[in-house]
């Protein structure tokens, strides 16, 4: 994957991450930084159940990134009430 479509996935999850967690004025990069790391989060989560984690630039992999950029947004509240 190009890094361009690695930067439109990451910006696609990470909005879609933060407007389900309800953080939505994180900003375009906060949702790329989101969206990209997520991937990598996502992808380790979905092969921990034994699913493939992000394939390519398609709506699996999208959903899969939100999945984990949802996991960052989450830990990071946790970490910021501690």
């Amino acid at each position: 994957m190009s890094i361009l479509l690695l930067i439109v996935l990451g910006l696609a999850a990470g909005w879609l991450a933060s407007v389900i967690m309800g953080t939505s004025s994180q900003g375009v990069l906060s949702d790329i930084i989101f969206g990209v790391l997520g991937a990598l989060v996502g992808g380790l989560i979905m092969n921990l159940l034994d699913q493939p984690g992000v394939t390519g630039f398609n709506v699996y992999s999208i959903l899969v990134a939100a999945l984990g950029a949802m996991v960052l947004i989450w830990i990071g509240r946790r970490l910021r009430t501690a």
